[in-house]
């Protein structure tokens, strides 16, 4: 990972003198990323990220409404992105294959964003403050796919049908990214459309036993 302290402008007492002109959210979130990973989520404060960006704070509030936002980056853009995969399905397609495919093609990244990745996921499901905020954005995950699956169901997203794939399918994503975290060979790609192959197996054993071969031992397991 690229490292944090990206030099601003400098006068001769070598203070920063306004923003980076190439400042972007990207930008920011890599250098707040590189922070947290060095010395804590909670060690880490606003100034000090801006500081290292080489950008005021009320500069870093304006892409930014408070350090928890930082760690889920591009969330919103994501969630857009999920609704339209599933917006431009065919009414044909089982419903679970395009919720299967919507989600996998949402969680597809370049592997120059794999270390980042891995830094957010490590601190969303460990840092009390994350974990705690994580139930409000994966509320909104589950409602952009309770929303898809009441269409196709003609029935209220709010009901127990639509809420019963959207909550499965939040679990089979969380399983995916956490089998991945544990192995630096598994495709994240590749384990979100495994485990959404598991959910459409409904568990049955024929259907399971040719995703269970695929299975791996994690380090540690006995």
């Amino acid at each position: 990972m690229e490292g944090a302290a990206v030099p601003g402008s400098h006068g001769p007492n070598g203070a920063t003198r306004g923003r980076r002109p190439a400042t972007t959210r990207e930008h920011i979130a890599r250098v707040a990323l590189g922070l947290f990973e060095r010395h804590g989520f909670d060690a880490t404060t606003v100034d000090q990220i801006a500081t290292a960006v080489g950008i005021g704070r009320r500069t870093f509030f304006r892409y930014y409404g408070s350090k928890l936002d930082v760690v889920w980056g591009e969330f919103d853009a994501e969630l857009d992105r999920l609704a339209t995969q599933l917006d431009r399905s065919s009414p044909e397609e089982p419903m679970m294959a395009v919720v299967r495919r919507a989600v996998v093609a949402t969680n597809r990244f370049g592997a120059g964003e794999l270390d980042a990745l891995r830094i957010r996921i490590g601190l969303i499901s460990t840092v009390p403050a994350l974990v705690a905020h994580s139930a409000v954005r994966y509320g909104r995950w589950c409602d952009v796919v309770a929303a898809f699956a009441g269409r196709r169901m003609a029935c209220d997203p709010g009901s127990v049908g639509p809420q019963t794939v959207a909550r499965a399918s939040l679990g089979a994503a969380m399983a995916a990214f956490a089998s991945w975290s544990l192995d630096d060979a598994v495709d994240l790609a590749a384990e979100v459309d495994r485990a959404f192959r598991f959910l459409e197996s409904g568990f049955d054993d024929d259907r399971l036993r040719p995703l269970l071969r695929g299975n791996r031992r994690r380090r540690g397991s006995r």
